[in-house]
């Protein structure tokens, strides 16, 4: 199907794009303008409060080294050694947001198609970048799980996330290499996969031809505010990535933490995070059930989707008791009645707990 074949339209499986800049979808909104001081913060999914002091440690060492230029080389060796790549597969970023912009800037797609519901960005910046964008969107009735079989043929970019985010599911790594095609770029958003212990469905470490991987380092290690990510592909592609970044891009700073979040050490403390963050979860996904909420799918990142009736006025009554979660209406696919819920430890999703069932109580 392409966009002269226009599917069952934006509450169906395809939308062939729109000629608007969103579709009526606020794709710019994130979770950091749901939140306001005082209220606790369950919408936004950076899981440490501040980094650990280990990394505080390494980042406040480089301090006096800001008055030269940056240089990324050891953070990207550290990167390679990781995921068991070569060096020329891999790209340090400025976050996850600085690879989606590369992206929409190196390449030059006839037919760009986005899985959603999922993170907003990389729809941002391709229509910002003058591309055309499709839309497949996965539904609530089978767990928001991709049938690849959805994507176009035409598609010669596709773009997913794998955990996805609001969704929370993981798709399987051989969906995703089903996606793969001579011709096309798959674009696989791992910015929440090392929130899973073992990274499982991850390709992060496999050579695919025209398979590029997005990953942060934002979210396990509560760097939100330094920006620290990179890429992963094969020689080609990141070579026409690396011709448009500006230059010096990632910062002293940035590199450093991109350095110390590769190593083994970290890697160890990052699966204990990701087994702890699955405990977590468990807690708020049974208590949310419990109070009769309906959890979408099988939830494996460190945050849940739902939907309540009047959603909206849930959400608002939430923050007069104290509480922010991430409104769902924003991403494509969803509506008012859906919101995004971070994990948080037991005693803070206990407390959360409480209030949405006062909240459900006095909307109901």
């Amino acid at each position: 199907m392409t966009d002269d074949q226009p599917g069952p339209g934006p509450d169906g499986p395809f939308d062939p794009g729109s000629s608007g800049p969103s579709d009526g979808h606020d794709l710019r909104h994130h979770g950091d303008a749901d939140i306001a001081p005082g209220l606790v913060d369950l919408a936004v999914n950076v899981r440490l409060p501040s980094p650990p002091p280990w990394l505080r440690e390494r980042i406040a060492a480089c301090l006096g080294d800001l008055a030269a230029y940056p240089d990324d080389k050891e953070a990207a060796t550290a990167v390679a050694a990781r995921h068991g790549r070569a060096l020329d597969e891999v790209l340090v970023t400025s976050g996850a947001a600085e690879a989606f912009s590369l992206l929409a800037h190196a390449l030059r797609p006839k037919h760009a198609v986005i899985v959603h519901p999922q993170f907003t960005e990389p729809e941002v910046a391709l229509r910002g970048a003058g591309h055309t964008v499709s839309r497949v969107l996965t539904s609530a009735d089978d767990g928001f799980r991709l049938n690849p079989h959805a994507v176009p043929e035409s598609a010669d970019l596709v773009m997913v996330g794998n955990p996805t985010n609001p969704t929370s599911v993981l798709h399987p790594a051989k969906t995703l290499r089903a996606l793969c095609r001579p011709g096309r770029v798959l674009v696989v958003d791992e910015a929440f996969a090392d929130a899973i212990p073992g990274e499982p469905e991850s390709l992060a470490g496999e050579r695919l031809n025209g398979v590029v991987v997005v990953r942060s380092l934002t979210k396990t290690w509560g760097i939100a505010g330094l920006r620290a990510g990179y890429v992963l592909g094969d020689s080609t592609l990141v070579a026409r990535l690396r011709a448009v970044q500006p230059p010096w891009s990632v910062s002293t700073p940035a590199a450093v933490a991109v350095t110390a979040c590769c190593g083994a050490e970290a890697a160890l403390e990052s699966d204990g995070l990701a087994a702890r963050a699955e405990r977590d979860r468990t807690v708020l996904v049974d208590g949310l059930r419990e109070l009769g909420v309906t959890v979408a799918g099988r939830p494996r990142a460190p945050f849940v989707l739902v939907i309540v009736p009047d959603g909206e006025k849930v959400r608002l009554r939430l923050r007069e008791l104290g509480y922010a979660v991430r409104r769902g209406d924003t991403f494509p696919g969803l509506s008012t009645d859906w919101l995004r819920i971070a994990v948080r430890d037991p005693h803070t999703s206990r407390g959360f707990l409480d209030a949405l069932r006062q909240a459900l109580s006095d909307v109901g």
